[in-house]
């Protein structure tokens, strides 16, 4: 008999989370710890969301997601999850771009990049001064009229190289473009600029482990090969989710799902007011990835000045159509040195990554997708040469993963790495405002996308499912004694 991953489940909860991104883990971490009976829901056989992992024979093991986030990070798990978690995180001191314009070394904070923009591309100290004030002081309440290209246009003019310098990782990090909204770029960029950049000692596999113990010690019911296929109200108000065929009751669900696919495919529009359907229908989706996981043979060790990211592209200027081209003019590559996992056998791993456009792969033929899968590991390889001499000799092991397998794995629609737009951050807020209980936390408005922006997202919605909840205690006390 197939095992049934529901088995003595209750008939209903407080609050059901559906989906284990770390927005998703942080809000049920949170609201379990203050006393609510949670059950999380997960589709896959591992918790995580994009921030996951795989093994291949030989003792491989790759981390999917960004190698670094913010200090913010430190702070945040601390505060939300455990010392023990927020101890692991170290910073990443070598951060290197290699383009035509320019080759460099950073340790990616305010003091460094102050250095090198004053000193190295000869701008003048008020511009970089007045440009990271302005940028410091963004808030997403704040008008979304200025454009990203706008904002530096108004410092640099003219300066393509500066623009390279300043958003080639912002890019990466979170998808976003010189098109979009300056505060989806200012916000990320200054989180950066604090202190630089960071990552998890351990690896994601040893995250996600200390996370699943902390939520076990708090009382989170953790299910996983349970896929949610609806969400269903009664009038405006949260009543249950129907999972593997069984409908379980909640006060209040969160959703970690793809916003749209919240609205439309689990709740459906019938739900919700028309004007509210529109802004949700005009959410733009952002755009997915390529990856290609390499490891080194046995004691085959990189040196480490290597750096810990490589922004490296061979366009000789930044734009965003040429980021998102299956030409493949630019990669980022993560190192992966043995001190990334000090318990695990010495090792070492790169990945590349690349945005990347769902549609140019969404309609290949089998024949076609499995041969331009083998391209994108042999280009990389080629590429990667450069910085790593005689790495096809050198490498054990390597595979590539396309928006396809993000789709296939996280059900994410077209694949999207980071979630949705910004015009998608208030539709995501207004969620509760049309159906009481119901609540959404994930990667949406690009300022909300990575680590950091998943987890603290996941803080604000536990606390906000948290004042409804102990509202309805209130109103149901109130009846009661009347």
């Amino acid at each position: 008999m197939p095992k049934d991953f529901l088995k003595d489940v209750q008939e209903e909860y407080d609050v059901v989370v559906i989906g284990s991104g770390l927005a998703g883990l942080t809000s049920a971490n949170l609201l379990a710890s203050n006393g609510y009976r949670v059950l999380l829901l997960e589709q896959h056989y591992k918790l995580g969301g994009m921030a996951t992992w795989f093994k291949r024979p030989g003792g491989h093991i790759f981390d999917i997601s960004l190698h670094g986030f913010p200090y913010g990070m430190v702070k945040s798990c601390r505060r939300y999850w455990t010392r023990e978690i927020a101890d692991s995180i170290v910073q990443l001191e070598h951060i290197r771009f290699d383009n035509p314009m320019f080759s460099l070394t950073t340790t990616f904070n305010r003091a460094d990049f102050t250095t090198l923009l004053v000193d190295q591309f000869n701008v003048a100290p008020e511009a970089v001064e007045g440009f990271f004030t302005k940028a410091r002081k963004m808030d997403f309440q704040d008008d979304q009229k200025l454009t990203t290209r706008e904002l530096f246009d108004e410092f640099f003019p003219g300066r393509e190289d500066v623009i390279r310098l300043l958003m080639e990782p912002i890019t990466y990090a979170n998808g976003s473009t010189l098109e979009d909204p300056a505060i989806s770029y200012g916000i990320v960029f200054s989180n950066f600029m604090s202190k630089g950049v960071f990552t998890f000692q351990g690896g994601t596999d040893r995250l996600i482990h200390l996370m699943e113990e902390e939520m076990k010690r708090n009382g989170v019911d953790i299910r996983i090969r349970c896929n949610v296929e609806k969400i269903h109200c009664q009038g405006r108000q949260i009543q249950a989710v129907e999972v593997n065929g069984r409908k379980i009751k909640a006060k209040a669900v969160v959703s970690n799902a793809n916003l749209k696919s919240t609205v439309f495919n689990l709740v459906g529009e019938q739900h919700f007011d028309h004007d509210f359907v529109e802004s949700a229908k005009a959410v733009r989706l952002n755009n997915s990835s390529t990856q290609v996981y390499m490891a080194l043979k046995p004691d085959d060790l990189i040196d480490e000045s290597t750096g810990d990211l490589l922004f490296s592209s061979t366009a000789p200027v930044f734009q965003t159509e040429l980021l998102l081209s299956r030409d493949i003019t630019s990669r980022t590559y993560s190192f992966y040195y043995p001190r990334t996992r000090p318990q695990a056998c010495p090792r070492c791993l790169i990945v590349s990554s690349t945005n990347a456009n769902y549609d140019d792969w969404a309609h290949l033929s089998e024949e076609e997708y499995e041969a331009s899968k083998q391209n994108l590991v042999d280009t990389t390889l080629d590429a990667l040469d450069k910085y790593v001499p005689n790495i096809r000799e050198r490498v054990d092991h390597a595979e590539a993963s396309t928006p396809l397998t993000f789709k296939h794995y996280t059900q994410h629609i077209a694949g999207a790495s980071f979630g949705t737009k910004f015009e998608g951050l208030q539709v995501s807020f207004d969620l509760p405002k049309q159906i009481e209980g119901l609540y959404h936390a994930g990667s949406v408005g690009i300022i909300m996308s990575g680590w950091l922006g998943a987890m603290n997202y996941g803080r604000m919605v536990a606390s906000d499912v948290d004042h409804l909840l102990m509202n309805k205690s209130s109103r149901t006390t109130e009846k009661v004694g009347s």
